[in-house]
């Protein structure tokens, strides 16, 4: 029997399973188009999907492979590409080679991410839509909508792409925070229910509703990115976007990819590996960490609001849950579920993993130390991991 995710999902491609097929049709149709009208015009750090100086506060995941050489094993030649995009760093590790013009398409893949569902570039298809100025999207953005809407649904509206108002009114998209907003005008259209998608149109019930994808457009371009690399015929690669990956195959090494799960703790802005709480080797999964110990901001008398809203409160969200990193079949629904999970608090994060059978790591505040709390479909993703389950 499908579990409750499997049924909400299966409206498009089956997006829980996201195919690499899919992701190549995609970048068939959409790119080839948008290549030719934005790799000669890159836009400007400051209109990434998330803004270059907050790529420090998001990284979750930290790739160790290059950081550690297996005694008495040879490594395999590979080929590493790294840069900014989407306003953070990426990482493309493949074992053999890439084509040499391999650069140059990501790039334009890359922007035409931007171009299409960033929410600080003016002139991005997203940011027109919220205005207003058209109701059709892209395969791009119909897909993370219909994505999104699932997550919607099995959390009963704690993951909400609709949050845009309320993030503005915080200061976390771009905009100076107003701390003393009228919470519940903003709630008014506010709801995943006043959004609906078909074909590639927009549906709102009210023009006022606005959409933000950076729960999970990010997590997107990275399975469109490892699509790419499949493309060139390589199938033993790493994508690494800001701390949210995709990996298929074996390292250089011959061995399943490690990746080390920070240690969240506040005041925690190291991007080299030295506080972490464990390190896993997987394959064949997409992965992302949200937490609230990085990106939060502070009002003149103190009061602390992190980045993830409740979107059912209108209220910045805080509970004991510091971190939720997930693996699951593609990198976009990582994404969006380490955001719910943050949304939903400890408790309901813990419910609704075993509800649904989402592969997640919990790291949780008990009393002044920190825990883990790994669901039961954890181990099931991962081949092998040293774990401290308290600091």
């Amino acid at each position: 029997m499908q579990n409750v995710a499997t049924q909400n999902f299966v409206i498009f491609s089956n997006l829980v399973r996201f195919s690499r097929a899919t992701a190549r049709q995609i970048l068939n149709s959409q790119f080839s188009i948008l290549n030719s009208q934005f790799y000669l015009c890159k836009m400007k750090r400051t209109n990434y999907l998330i803004p270059l100086l907050l790529a420090a506060l998001i990284v979750g995941l930290i790739v160790m492979d290059c950081r550690r050489k297996p005694a008495h094993k040879e490594a395999q030649p590979s080929v590493t590409l790294r840069g900014e995009a989407l306003g953070t760093f990426y990482q493309v590790t493949a074992v053999g080679s890439l084509p040499e013009n391999f650069p140059k398409r990501l790039d334009s893949l890359f922007d035409a991410a931007n171009a299409s569902m960033s929410i600080f570039a003016e002139g991005s298809l997203l940011s027109r839509i919220n205005r207003g100025e058209t109701t059709t999207a892209d395969e791009h953005i119909a897909y993370c909508v219909r994505l999104a809407q699932g997550v919607s649904r099995i959390s009963d509206g704690a993951y909400d792409i609709t949050i845009k108002p309320l993030v503005e009114a915080f200061g976390f998209a771009g905009k100076d925070p107003n701390y003393k907003v009228n919470i519940d005008s903003l709630l008014s259209f506010v709801g995943y229910e006043k959004l609906s998608v078909e074909g590639t149109t927009i549906r709102k019930s009210d023009p006022r509703v606005k959409i933000d994808l950076n729960s999970i457009a990010k997590g997107y371009t990275v399975d469109l990115a490892a699509a790419l690399v499949e493309s060139t015929g390589c199938t033993d690669y790493l994508v690494d976007i800001g701390g949210e990956i995709f990996c298929r195959g074996t390292n250089p090494y011959g061995e399943a990819w490690g990746v080390g799960i920070e240690t969240p703790f506040e005041g925690n802005f190291s991007l080299t590996g030295e506080h972490i709480t464990t390190v896993v080797r997987v394959s064949e999964v997409g992965m992302a960490t949200s937490g609230n110990y990085r990106n939060f901001r502070t009002d003149s008398e103190g009061n602390k609001y992190t980045h993830i809203i409740n979107p059912r409160t209108g209220e910045s969200t805080t509970s004991s849950l510091l971190s939720a990193t997930v693996l699951a079949d593609n990198c976009a629904l990582a994404d969006a579920y380490g955001t719910m999970f943050i949304s939903l608090g400890k408790e309901r994060s813990f419910e609704v993993a075993e509800r649904e059978q989402i592969a997640a790591l919990f790291i949780y505040d008990d009393g002044g130390k920190m825990r883990v709390h790994k669901s039961s479909t954890f181990e099931s993703k991962i081949q092998n991991s040293k774990l401290k389950t308290e600091r």
